[in-house]
Formats: C-alpha cells, structure tokens, sequence
C-alpha cells in the first residue's frame, strides 16, 4: 500500500513538475531568465548607441542626412549572439530618426540583379533606372562585443555564483579620412547564484 502511495505521489510530482507552460509578457519591461546576454540588453544596447549617434559630432551638426554604411559588429565573447539583430536594430532606429540615411550592403547583389534584368532590354526605357546614380557611403559604421565570465572558486557553498560581464562598444569612421568620428560605448554585468542541487 505504501509503495502504490509514494509510486502515485512520485508520478504526481513528476507530471505537475514537467508541464511546459506559456506566457505572453510585454517585451519593453526588463526580463531575465539568466545571467546571459538577451533581448532586453538588446533593446538597452541598440536605444543608448542611436542615441548618442544623433545627438553627438558629427551627425548632430548636419542638416543633410550623410549615408552610412554598416560593416558589422564582431562577435567577441564564447557564446552566441547574433549580431546581425544588433545592426538591424540599430539601423531601424537611427532611420527612423530621418537625421541620417544607410546604403543597403545587405541587398547589393538583389540590386545588381536587377539592374542587369532592367538593362537587358525587356524595361521600358522611360522607367529603367540609369547606372552610376548610387550614393557613396560618408561614414562607416561597426562596433564589437565582449565579455568577461567569472565564477566563484571550489569551496564548501549551497550555491555556484557567475559572474557575466559585456561591453558593447561601436565607432563611427569617415571614410575619406579614415578618422573615427564618434564612439561610444554600454557595459553591463549580471550575477546568478545556482543552487548546487536542483532541477
């Protein structure tokens, strides 16, 4: 009798405890399951960089939109983040800015296929786009990502504590000069304590 008693209480407790739930919750209040980099760093990250970007020289003095070009950010930490998110978000939000504009590297190919398709004769020549009207990029843009892990030594202790430290850091370069123009950077850490036995 006892051993059907802790057979169902085991299999209760295992049922309730491997439930997946779901939870809708608004991603512009910051939420952390753990010590890693995540959407809300993101979100932090990208608003401080646009930011600075159009209310610092050179890009708060001009009155002419200059075009950037956005070579990256390197991925300098031992896990992944995708860094193609940051630039994304970076770009959707200095443009919505209207105080600089942006060559789109990303899609130079699609754009020289189309091109070569509209030169090829089958385009009306009245709405065939003329070649060598490309805007040549003014500034460059790019920025690097690093981090520093530290966890808590061998020792008697209920709980593991790490330690994730990240600085996200961009730069913007003029291109004819070669000079950077503009810097700034984000730095944040998070500690988590674990629980030594758990689920």
């Amino acid at each position: 009798m006892i051993k059907r008693l802790i057979i169902v209480i085991v299999t209760l407790v295992l049922s309730v405890g491997c439930q997946t739930t779901t939870r809708v919750f608004d991603p512009d209040k910051p939420f952390h399951m753990d010590e890693r980099y995540d959407y809300t760093d993101l979100k932090a990250v990208t608003e401080q960089m646009a930011r600075s970007i159009v209310t610092n020289l050179p890009i708060v003095s001009r009155n002419d939109q200059p075009v950037i070009i956005i070579y990256g950010i390197s991925n300098r930490t031992n896990e992944h983040i995708d860094t193609n998110a940051l630039t994304e978000k970076v770009r959707t939000a200095l443009t919505q800015t209207h105080k600089v504009r942006f060559i789109n590297e990303d899609q130079r190919k699609n754009i020289e296929k189309e091109i070569a398709y509209q030169s090829g004769g089958l385009v009306n020549a009245d709405t065939r786009i003329r070649l060598g009207r490309q805007i040549g990029a003014e500034y460059m843009l790019t920025g690097a990502i690093t981090s520093i892990t530290k966890e808590e030594g061998r020792g008697m202790r209920l709980k593991a504590r790490k330690v994730n430290y990240y600085k996200f850091n961009m730069e913007l370069t003029q291109l004819e000069t070669s000079i950077i123009e503009w810097s700034d950077e984000k730095e944040f850490a998070r500690e988590v304590a674990k629980p030594f036995i758990g689920w």
